[in-house]
């Protein structure tokens, strides 16, 4: 399928590894000009090299803190018009709610709720005025079916959802969409460093943890980073004009809802 994008351009936030790295490079395989930021600059610039080398287009990289006002200013004076901007930053760490400071709540408030949501403030109106906009933030499963040791993500990342939920409706009639793509259990180092807590939570070892967890999904398997960025790119694509305000879930079917 032609997603009909070619000669776009896109912001990827936290894009050097997993699942950020993954939507570049499908947007990148589609003829995007990506421009990718992360804190990390030996694995931001290895990742720019390897999208350019496989795809041919042009690759920016930003090294910064998408969550500061400076990262920010940073990316956006690199890429000040994007058509396209996927919002994605690394999730809070696990733990009891009991344990966490007001720090920790503001520092996740801010990574998962605020920064997407300041990012979505200096890209959206250019998109309205040129009658074409796709945004994509990257949250996780959490928002439909909470666990228990990501209390910090489970709320932040709940505010994101609230506040796209009305925005989406005002922004669809100029064809700007704003959708969020929860990924459940990926192959990345989000989701070992997670299994790592429950392995030591329950004195059990990793790679124990992580066969169960596997194994008790209903595909048998975690998800592959590729198939991630693939359902990413498509939802960037002209054939999603009429979508807008959902949370398209990843997970293998382990979310037993029916809505």
């Amino acid at each position: 399928m032609n997603l009909g994008i070619a000669g776009k351009s896109a912001i990827v936030c936290a894009a050097s590894k997993g699942l950020g790295k993954a939507s570049a490079f499908a947007l990148a395989r589609e003829g995007v000009a990506v421009t990718i930021s992360a804190r990390g600059e030996a694995a931001l610039l290895a990742t720019a090299e390897e999208i350019a080398q496989e795809t041919g287009v042009a690759v920016g990289t930003v090294v910064c803190d998408v969550t500061t006002v400076t990262g920010r200013a940073e990316l956006l004076a690199a890429c000040p018009d994007p058509d396209i901007l996927i919002n994605n930053a690394g999730g809070p760490p696990a733990g009891d709610f009991r344990d966490f400071s007001m720090e920790d709540w503001q520092t996740a408030v801010n990574a998962n709720m605020l920064s997407p949501i300041e990012m979505i403030k200096a890209t959206v109106d250019g998109m309205l005025e040129r009658d074409f906009g796709r945004i994509v933030n990257i949250t996780s499963a959490s928002v439909r079916s909470p666990i228990d040791e990501l209390c910090l993500s489970n709320g932040a990342r709940c505010g994101l959802t609230g506040f796209v939920a009305g925005l989406s409706r005002k922004t669809i009639g100029r064809n700007v969409t704003i959708n969020n793509l929860l990924p459940g259990p990926f192959d990345t180092d989000r989701l070992r460093s997670n299994l790592a807590y429950r392995a030591e939570a329950m004195g059990k070892t990793v790679a124990d943890m992580t066969a169960v967890a596997a194994a008790n999904n209903p595909a048998g398997r975690f998800g592959t980073v590729e198939e991630f960025g693939a359902t990413c790119a498509f939802m960037c694509s002209i054939h999603t004009g009429f979508m807008t305000g959902q949370q398209i879930i990843m997970d293998g079917g382990a979310f037993p809802g029916t809505m």
